[in-house]
């Protein structure tokens, strides 16, 4: 009878682990997709695992966010330089801006990019403001951060970030070494 005792417990336990083949750390993954809507209305995905966040376009690329407000001076500073590090690396590198205002058209943002030479991707869907607390959260600079926030990601992986007005040599250095260049 005490035998049956240990037993039971132990048989439920073990038939209530369930089948699965995730392991438990797999399990403790935080995880969340954002919905992104370029101004020429192209849709991207943003999936975080972890402590990672993939572009769905971004495979073997370079990833840089660029958190940004139109009114910001800094900001406006860095979009030619983004510009150039988009034309001088191509294809190796995805340039995706993300407003964090909620009330600037698409139209307003192309005009914005033109004023200031930005030739990248800006986002301008609700979803911005999400991710961009999400990626300030996961790199640790709280949530009333700095702006321009920019991130660099390779393959989803968390290469560095700059906060305020950064060289462009420094970025341009920091990609190419990303890139294995």
């Amino acid at each position: 009878m005490r035998l049956s005792l240990l037993f039971i417990p132990f048989l439920s336990l073990f038939l209530l682990s369930g089948c699965g083949e995730e392991d438990s750390s797999e399990a403790l993954v935080s995880t969340a997709s954002f919905n992104l809507l370029d101004t020429s209305g192209e849709s991207y995905v943003v999936e975080k695992r972890g402590s990672n966040f993939t572009l769905d376009e971004g495979k073997n690329k370079v990833v840089l966010f660029d958190i940004f407000a139109t009114w910001c001076p800094p900001c406006r500073a860095e979009v030619k330089h983004l510009g150039a590090l988009q034309k001088k690396f191509g294809d190796d590198l995805i340039i995706m801006g993300l407003t964090i205002e909620d009330d600037v058209s698409n139209d307003e943002l192309e005009k914005w990019k033109q004023k200031y030479g930005g030739e990248y991707l800006i986002s301008n869907k609700a979803d911005n403001q999400a991710l961009s607390r999400s990626i300030a959260s996961t790199i640790g600079v709280g949530q009333q951060f700095p702006i321009p926030l920019m991130i660099l990601y390779k393959n989803g992986k968390y290469v560095t970030h700059y906060t305020g007005a950064t060289p462009q040599e420094m970025i341009d250095s920091d990609i190419s070494q990303a890139l294995g260049k």
